[in-house]
């Protein structure tokens, strides 16, 4: 059972008929109220008696215990971006969080917030193991402000495909690597007449039959096993050729 929570918001006011005027702002202003969301996922099933509950917490791993939470809030909030064709509804990371309890106690109180016992994790450490990033992602971060570096729309749809991926879309992150490889080979052309590139897009302009026919059957119904590992080796060299151009400052 999934319980949200939103704590520290102001209540809402009737809406007029008629829009208000703007008014002056006030030079200084007072700080508003920052709501906070509560997501509390109580398991089904039972535990025990609080020794076999107590004997769990001890011993489970509170981390895989914090990503199958997230990964179920996530299947929440990725069914309401669906229903309210909202596309400003976003999934979220357990390292987001601004705090992190695994606990036991009796259902409706645990629902409430009240814990017979709990363990704190820092959100931090539920961080997943960093891919390889670029060299120095500060200076490209302040380059791409300045207007002295591109962001390719290949980089935009490529973590689409992985978050899709990720998150167990596998459909949807066969048919988004379709559209992220031919915007990858079209846009990294330019930096072509460098050898690492010209190399990594010929490997890639090779993997247009593999990419098509996971996508193809991601049109008519779910992938394999096989096409799932597929997808994840080509998202890796997707990314991987983008990376090489940032990492390498290629010009």
């Amino acid at each position: 059972m999934l319980v949200l929570e939103t704590v520290g918001a102001e209540p809402r006011r009737r809406l007029l008929r008629r829009r208000p005027s703007a008014k002056r702002a006030p030079e200084e202003p007072a700080l508003a109220t920052v709501p906070v969301t509560v997501a509390t996922l109580v398991a089904a099933s039972p535990l025990g008696d609080h020794d076999v509950a107590a004997a769990w917490l001890e011993n489970a791993d509170l981390i895989a215990e914090v990503h199958a939470a997230v990964a179920v809030l996530n299947t929440v909030l990725h069914a309401e971006r669906l229903v309210r064709t909202d596309p400003f509804v976003r999934e979220i990371a357990a390292e987001q969080a601004l705090a992190i309890r695994v606990g036991i106690g009796n259902g409706e109180d645990v629902a409430h917030g009240h814990w017979a016992d709990a363990r704190a994790l820092p959100p931090a450490a539920t961080a997943p193991k960093k891919r390889e990033r670029a060299l120095r992602p500060q200076e490209r971060f302040a380059a791409l402000l300045a207007g002295r570096d591109v962001a390719l729309a290949a980089e935009e749809l490529t973590l689409r495909a992985r978050l899709d991926l990720d998150r167990g879309r596998t459909r949807e992150a066969a048919l988004q690597l379709r559209i992220a490889l031919e915007a990858a080979l079209a846009e990294l052309q330019a930096w072509s007449h460098h050898e690492e590139l010209a190399t990594r897009l010929a490997e890639l302009r090779d993997e247009r039959s593999v990419v098509g026919a996971a996508a193809n059957r991601a049109l008519e119904g779910g992938l394999d096993a096989e096409q799932i590992a597929e997808v994840g080796r080509v998202l890796g060299r997707v990314e991987a050729a983008l990376l090489a151009r940032v990492a390498g400052g290629l010009e």
